[in-house]
């Protein structure tokens, strides 16, 4: 695995850092989660093997796109629209939200309706307050400017030395089940890619910014959106997804049985995606 070449544009706003991997005439806009940033990717190969172009902007405070560009979520979802424009994309097939990034997703599908087709959320953050008070004080300290490197130099050693031990610690916060369980059902080769993955996450300033209170956006979206969450998962709870549920008028929830928060792990990943490819084929008018 290996870290995707990304590009920096000026734009009014300010700078942002982005991917654009492209492919056919229809586009994805991808928003990553906490700690991810353009060039980190897990599994796009739905996308791929669609024949549909990427386009992931760093969101503020992640890569090189400073804070100050968009930092709060309309803010940032207006000029993820300017990238478009610059870049030439004139529709947006769906906007995909993963994890952290779901709120910025919802966000650009309700500002701009005339670019959005579609929004897809996976393992994602909704209008529920998030996380929890104990939680974002934690966070708020380990990721602190002063702090953030050292937490990451620290997870990064451990990864090397002892990477079971390693994994155990970070799945016991990305599962409702016991940590030792859910690694057993990783393979060599996927503990290998969470290992990488992991290895190279940083925080930067945007992890502390996605922690702070957001704007419901979502009774403003009237495109399809498509739901994909599960029971399991202890990054984000399930509640997010039946609050998007509800409060977007045409969502359509699709439980993933995976028993973490990485979906693109499990088994049934692959009926997934078969249901993402047919939700980015159908008539969004319907």
């Amino acid at each position: 695995m290996t870290e995707r070449p990304t590009t920096i544009v000026d734009l009014p706003a300010g700078p942002v850092d982005y991917r654009l991997e492209r492919r056919g005439d229809a586009v994805v806009v991808v928003f990553h989660g906490g700690h991810m940033r353009a060039g980190l990717t897990l599994d796009e190969r739905v996308y791929a093997e669609a024949n549909v172009t990427v386009l992931a902007p760093s969101r503020p405070g992640y890569g090189r796109t400073p804070l100050t560009t968009g930092t709060t979520l309309p803010g940032f979802a207006d000029v993820a629209a300017e990238l478009c424009r610059h870049l030439g994309i004139e529709r947006i097939t769906a906007a995909v939200g993963i994890s952290a990034g779901g709120p910025t997703a919802v966000a650009l599908a309700a500002r701009h309706p005339a670019l959005v087709e579609r929004l897809i959320t996976q393992a994602a953050v909704g209008p529920l307050p998030y996380p929890d008070r104990r939680t974002r004080l934690l966070a708020g300290l380990m990721f602190s400017p002063w702090i953030e490197g050292l937490t990451w130099g620290g997870m990064r050693a451990l990864l090397r030395r002892n990477p079971d031990l390693a994994l155990r610690q970070l799945l016991s916060g990305l599962s409702t089940l016991p940590a030792e369980r859910v690694l057993a059902e990783f393979s060599p080769e996927q503990r290998t890619q969470l290992v990488w993955l992991f290895s190279r996450m940083r925080s930067g300033a945007g992890f502390r910014n996605d922690l702070r209170p957001r704007e419901d956006l979502t009774p403003q979206v009237t495109q399809p959106a498509l739901v994909i969450a599960s029971r399991r998962d202890g990054g984000v709870p399930f509640a997010h997804a039946e609050a998007l549920i509800t409060r977007i008028r045409r969502a359509e929830l699709v439980e993933s049985q995976a028993n973490h928060h990485f979906y693109e792990f499990a088994a049934d990943w692959p009926a997934i995606t078969e249901t993402i490819r047919a939700f980015l084929a159908a008539d969004p008018k319907r």
